[in-house]
């Protein structure tokens, strides 16, 4: 039951919030099979296929997934339609290749989720699948200044619109790193993440992505170009 002390603003957004979550589950994610949240056909669409890769800067990377097929759309639904029902088979697929990624010592740290971001969906995406996976995130980085969509840019475009766009809210004193992020392409913000957390004092190891876009899934295999790119 809706709280009496909600403005009828917020509780208009409630009821809208619970109105979409029961439409977006009377169909499968996957495949728009009606009545499931996500049928066992599409959930076994989402057992881990890991690949691995190196970022322009020199960053071993490994993701869960490829970005497309039942994949792609259950993260397009968690990301933007607020299914956050899907962040735990999400979660479950990224918890592998997470925790093969971390050492005791090390932190697993999110890429930042800019602020229209988490303004718009009320969570952070990337925060939000590592809980799903039983790893707790330390929030190192910040946002520092809104960037351009991504979507449609180049290599060295990405690098540029991302160069400046995050902070490090702590000092680190070599501490080891393995940054987490939902979907990589070029690994530009990987990269970018990186790059702060060093000057900072801390010591990125690894990257881990729920999923890698077909895109780097073509570069695999092709490691002294990519990081050329």
């Amino acid at each position: 039951m809706l709280s009496s002390t909600r403005s009828p603003s917020a509780q208009l957004r409630a009821i809208g919030t619970e109105l979409a979550a029961l439409i977006l589950a009377a169909c499968c994610a996957g495949c728009d099979t009606p009545g499931e949240l996500l049928c066992e056909r599409c959930r076994a669409q989402l057992s881990p296929t890991p690949s691995d890769f190196t970022t322009p800067g020199g960053l071993r990377v490994r993701a869960a997934l490829t970005y497309d097929a039942v994949a792609a759309r259950c993260i397009r639904r968690l990301k933007g339609d607020g299914e956050t029902l899907l962040a735990r088979p999400l979660g479950d697929a990224l918890a592998g290749v997470l925790r093969a990624a971390l050492t005791p010592e090390a932190f697993a740290v999110p890429v930042p989720t800019s602020r229209s971001a988490f303004r718009r969906r009320g969570y952070r995406v990337p925060d939000l699948l590592m809980r799903r996976a039983g790893v707790a995130p330390r929030r190192l980085l910040l946002p520092a200044r809104p960037t351009a969509d991504q979507r449609g840019l180049g290599a060295q475009e990405r690098a540029d619109n991302v160069r400046g766009s995050m902070r490090v809210r702590a000092r680190g004193d070599g501490t080891e790193v393995v940054l987490v992020d939902d979907v990589v392409t070029t690994g530009a913000t990987f990269d970018e993440a990186a790059r702060v957390l060093g000057s900072a004092g801390f010591r990125v190891v690894a990257a881990v992505a729920l999923a890698a876009t077909p895109l780097h899934r073509r570069l695999i295999g092709n490691a002294p170009e990519t990081r050329r790119k």
